[in-house]
C-alpha cells in the first residue's frame, strides 16, 4: 500500500517514521510548505517531497494519507484526498467546525473510502487493558470518570484553545468507556496565558448511563499530566497513559459484600482494600493506531475512532467553551 503524509509537524514527523519502519506499506511521498523540512524528512525516511499537497496526489497516486496539518487545513485537504479515491487519517480535532467535519463524514460515505480520526489513546495498551477489564465486570457498576489532561503552553498550537487541543482527547475517552453519550453539562473556562484561546476547562457532564464525568483540562501546568481515574462499586481504576500503567484500588466492604445486599451496602459503604498494579505489554499508541488504520483500508473495514467520533468529541468540546463562558447548564 502506498501511503503519504501532509503535515509535517510534530506530529506529522511521527507518522513519517512510523510509516516508513511498518511492513506492508511504503512512503511514497511528504507534503508540506515548509520545504526545507519535507526534504529533510525524505532523506531520513524515504519518499518525494511536495510543497503542494494536491501535486503529492497527482503525482504519487497513494492508496492511504496521513492529514496532520493545522486544524483549519484539516477540512479542504481530507476533502480533496477523499475525492481523489484516498483513504484519510486526519489528525484531531477532526475540524475547526462542527459544519466542516460533517462534510468531512459526508464525503467519506459518498465515495466509500475509510475516515479516521486520530484519537490517540484509543489505541493506548493502558486503555485497551481497561476497556476489557470494565467488560469482564471488574469495577461493577460504574459512578464517575475523572479525566485530567495537563501540560504547559504548546506554542506550535495557535489557532485553537486548550478544549479543541487536549479537552476532545478526553471528551472522546469518557464516551468510549461510558459507552454513553453527554445528556447535560456544565463548565467554566478561562484565559490565562492565551489570550486569543481558552486555556484552562473544567467540566461537569452527565451521561445518560447515569455516570457523572469530570474534565479537568489547561496549558497552565508545569508537567506533562495524562490520568483518567473510573469510580465504581468495587473500586477504582486509574490509568496513566504516559507510563501506560494501570492500577486498582479496591473498595474493601464490597469485597465483604458476598450476598451484594442493600443494607450492607448502605452500612459500611466504601472502604480502603488492597492496591494492585497490573502489567502491561506497552507499545507506542501511534503506531497500534497506523497499523489499524491501515488494515481499515485494507479490508474496507470500520475504524475504531470514526468520522462520527470525531465529530462528537468536537462538538462536546466547542459546547463546553460555550457552556462555560455562558457559565449555565447545558444539554446536548
Amino acid at each position: 500500500m502506498k501511503v503519504a503524509v501532509i503535515g509535517t509537524g510534530s506530529m506529522g514527523q511521527n507518522h513519517v517514521r512510523l510509516y516508513s519502519d511498518i511492513k506492508d506499506c511504503v512512503l511514497v511521498g511528504i507534503a508540506d510548505a515548509n520545504s526545507e523540512q519535507t526534504k529533510r524528512l525524505c532523506s531520513l525516511y524515504g519518499g518525494r517531497a511536495y510543497s503542494d499537497y494536491r501535486e503529492l496526489i497527482e503525482k504519487e497516486k497513494p492508496d492511504a494519507v496521513t492529514i496532520a496539518l493545522p486544524t483549519a487545513l484539516h477540512k479542504q485537504a481530507t476533502m480533496d484526498c477523499l475525492e481523489a479515491g484516498i483513504h484519510v487519517l486526519v489528525e484531531k480535532p477532526i475540524a475547526k467546525t462542527v459544519a466542516e467535519a460533517k462534510e468531512m463524514i459526508a464525503k467519506a460515505k459518498q465515495v466509500g473510502k475509510v475516515l479516521q480520526v486520530g484519537h490517540i489513546e484509543r489505541f493506548n495498551p493502558a486503555i485497551q487493558q481497561l476497556k476489557q477489564r470494565l467488560a469482564d465486570n471488574q469495577l461493577g457498576k460504574i459512578f464517575t470518570i475523572h479525566s485530567r489532561r495537563q501540560s504547559s503552553y504548546p506554542g506550535r498550537i495557535t489557532d485553537v484553545g486548550v478544549a479543541s487541543d487536549l479537552a476532545t482527547h478526553e471528551l472522546d475517552m469518557m464516551r468510549y468507556i461510558s459507552g454513553s453519550e453527554v445528556s447535560t453539562m456544565t463548565a467554566e473556562v478561562s484565559k490565562v496565558m492565551n489570550t486569543q484561546n481558552e486555556d484552562i476547562v473544567f467540566g461537569l457532564l452527565r451521561f445518560q448511563n447515569g455516570i457523572l464525568g469530570i474534565l479537568d483540562v489547561n496549558w497552565v501546568t508545569p508537567t506533562k499530566i495524562r490520568e483518567i481515574a473510573i469510580t465504581g462499586e468495587n473500586g477504582m481504576f486509574t490509568v496513566d497513559y504516559l507510563n501506560q500503567n494501570i492500577s486498582l484500588h479496591s473498595n474493601y466492604a464490597a469485597e465483604q459484600n458476598e450476598t451484594k445486599s442493600e443494607w450492607f451496602t448502605t452500612k459500611f459503604g466504601v472502604a480502603e482494600g488492597d492496591f494492585t498494579s497490573f502489567r502491561v505489554e506497552k507499545k507506542e499508541p501511534l503506531r497500534v493506531e497506523i497499523e489499524a488504520f491501515l488494515k481499515c483500508c485494507n479490508d474496507n473495514g470500520t475504524p475504531l475512532v470514526t468520522g462520527e467520533d470525531g465529530l462528537e468529541s468536537l462538538s462536546l468540546a466547542l459546547q463546553i467553551v460555550d457552556c462555560g463562558c455562558s457559565s449555565s447548564k447545558c444539554k446536548r
